[in-house]
């Protein structure tokens, strides 16, 4: 196409339309550079909104992981740990009771088995059968039933007053100590390492770091474009990336007090909730092997002394005393609404290795239905009512902090509750701004 054009002589003359085009985005001229400029804000404003935005759901991401997916795992695997250990324990004692197994005992084991099944069944179905902890649940779910089988025999003889009934008593309990413990123990590491991987993520610098610091690089080119348009038409003040201006301070803002407010939140919620579980459930699964080995030695008629000594290996693991698992629970329990539990849990777990001691020597010195009494017993002094002071004050503590993670770990989750819709909405908003403001401008060269 060819447009007449007034030669420098006064006469017109023929002119390309795609010469006029080029000089128009002439990035020598201001009204090329402003369209330039133009561009760039309003592409650098999308631009972080899309970080921003890609930030918030990683954090909400990990954060809800937490709540809804890790922590309930982990969770599941030590119920199931405590579960296995309890049943065991429930059925050991049963056993030394003369004439009907006591109905409570006999539920009490019935309802960890059928609590321990449940919880393999839930943890496969959430994806537990696929990770890393597929080889441990599917061991469970196959040794279960036999574990279940051998009390059941061993039920059935001891009904009959066979002696062969303690015979497969100790194969149970020898099924449960060498295959399905560790393997519960293996589950519940396993769920606990992914518990504290989606932690770190949903607390983690790295990314908000970058992502605030390229929020003020946003701002500072902001300024730097405020400093050229002043000088380039004498206009003091631009509206437009002003308004800009306050709307990344405001995205900034928001982003960092959701993201502060969630990592106090988890980090509380860790401190003061599933670290003080863990070390106390850990208190709580070993005691109920060694109350379980308490029982069997009382069982056991052969002279074999190895159920008395797994007693004493678990008591020296218990503690209270440097490196044991009574002090670590203390420590984690330091300052948190489950202190004076696990403290009162420390007292009960003298008191009962105290009694244990008494049981002990009662049996070896030919008192053996004594001992079996104490074992049992609910008065003061007896082993049996120390043991259940201990288990009640263990629960109290778990339930306790177990409660603080709840509430404050959902507290976190949803901090970040609209923020990634808000930060897309204001990254529009900015874009729009810095448009209006560069565009008015441009408008006066038209």
């Amino acid at each position: 196409m060819v447009q007449a054009a007034v030669r420098a002589d006064g006469r017109a003359g023929p002119m390309v339309a795609g010469r006029i085009r080029r000089r128009r985005l002439d990035l020598r001229t201001t009204p090329g550079r402003l369209r330039l400029l133009l561009a760039g804000l309003v592409l650098l404003s999308l631009a972080w909104g899309a970080l921003a935005a890609f930030t918030v759901v990683q954090y909400e991401s990990a954060a809800s992981g937490v709540v809804s997916t890790s922590e309930p795992l982990s969770l599941t695997a030590q119920q199931i740990y405590s579960g296995l250990s309890d049943a065991n324990d429930a059925a050991a004692t049963a056993f030394l009771t003369v004439g009907p197994e006591p109905v409570a005992l006999r539920q009490r084991y019935l309802s960890d088995i059928a609590a321990a099944s449940s919880g393999i069944e839930h943890a496969t179905a959430q994806g537990g059968g696929t990770g890393p902890a597929a080889g441990d649940l599917a061991a469970l779910a196959a040794d279960l039933p036999a574990y279940t089988q051998e009390i059941g025999t061993a039920d059935a003889n001891n009904r009959l007053a066979l002696p062969l009934g303690a015979a497969y008593l100790r194969g149970a309990s020898g099924l449960m100590n060498g295959t399905l413990l560790p393997r519960a123990q293996g589950l519940y590491a396993a769920e606990n390492a992914s518990l504290g991987g989606t932690s770190a993520q949903a607390t983690g610098l790295p990314l908000i770091c970058v992502t605030l610091v390229a929020g003020l690089a946003v701002g500072y080119v902001l300024y730097r474009a405020s400093r050229w348009l002043r000088g380039r038409t004498n206009r003091v003040l631009n509206v437009g990336l002003l308004a800009a201006g306050l709307v990344l301070v405001v995205s900034l803002a928001w982003l960092a007090a959701a993201y502060a407010g969630a990592r106090g939140d988890l980090l509380h919620a860790q401190a003061r909730g599933s670290a003080t579980v863990e070390a106390v459930a850990r208190v709580g699964i070993v005691a109920q092997q060694a109350h379980a080995d308490e029982s069997l030695t009382l069982i056991d008629n052969t002279g074999d002394d190895s159920y008395q000594t797994d007693y004493q290996q678990q008591q020296h693991a218990l503690g209270p005393g440097p490196g044991t698992l009574l002090t670590a629970a203390s420590a984690a329990a330091d300052g948190s609404p489950a202190g004076p539990a696990v403290a009162a849990a420390v007292t009960d777990a003298r008191a009962w290795f105290a009694a244990h001691a008494r049981v002990r020597s009662l049996d070896r010195n030919g008192q053996h239905q004594a001992a079996v009494a104490s074992a049992l017993g609910s008065g003061p002094g007896d082993a049996g009512a120390s043991f259940t002071r201990l288990s009640d004050s263990l629960d109290t503590a778990i339930s306790t902090d177990q409660a603080v993670f709840n509430s404050t770990a959902g507290s976190a989750a949803g901090a970040y509750a609209g923020l990634e819709a808000g930060v897309i909405a204001l990254s529009l908003l900015m874009a729009a701004a810095c448009a209006l403001g560069v565009s008015r401008r441009l408008a006066e060269y038209r």
